[in-house]
């Protein structure tokens, strides 16, 4: 009696992956130009979540979460990315989004902070914000 265990025959099978499509229409994440951003804080203490900031000449838009707001602040994400996304779908400008956004400021658990709109050199800039720096 042999005590191996036989090895499954498809291990060797061969893999293809395909594309189904391209996925949903998407801000790019990073630019080295100017932005403009609006703080994000929360509903209940005020305290600051995160930020959104947005480009139009490279086409980019993100979240930046605040490091100090910890998962609260990577959670509260998710609604900002979305609607960032639905905007990207429905093809308006990254500038265009942002003042939307504004318009309608609730997310999840924090709110865009009225008066916050404002300029940074770039993305990297707003990210240094969001970690302390």
């Amino acid at each position: 009696m042999n005590s191996e265990r036989p090895i499954n025959p498809r291990f060797d099978d061969d893999m293809m992956f395909r594309l189904v499509s391209p996925g949903p229409p998407r801000y790019q994440t990073r630019t080295d130009k100017p932005v403009r951003y609006f703080t994000v804080v929360d509903k209940q203490g005020g305290a600051v979540l995160g930020y959104v900031w947005a480009n139009d000449e490279d086409d980019a838009a993100a979240w930046e979460p605040r490091q100090a707001a910890g998962p609260r602040g990577m959670s509260e994400g998710g609604i900002w990315h979305a609607r960032l996304e639905d905007a990207k779908e429905r093809g308006i400008l990254p500038s265009q989004a942002l003042a939307e956004l504004l318009a309608n400021p609730e997310g999840n658990k924090g709110r865009a902070l009225p008066d916050s709109l404002t300029d940074a050199p770039s993305a990297a800039a707003v990210e240094a914000l969001a970690k302390g720096e």
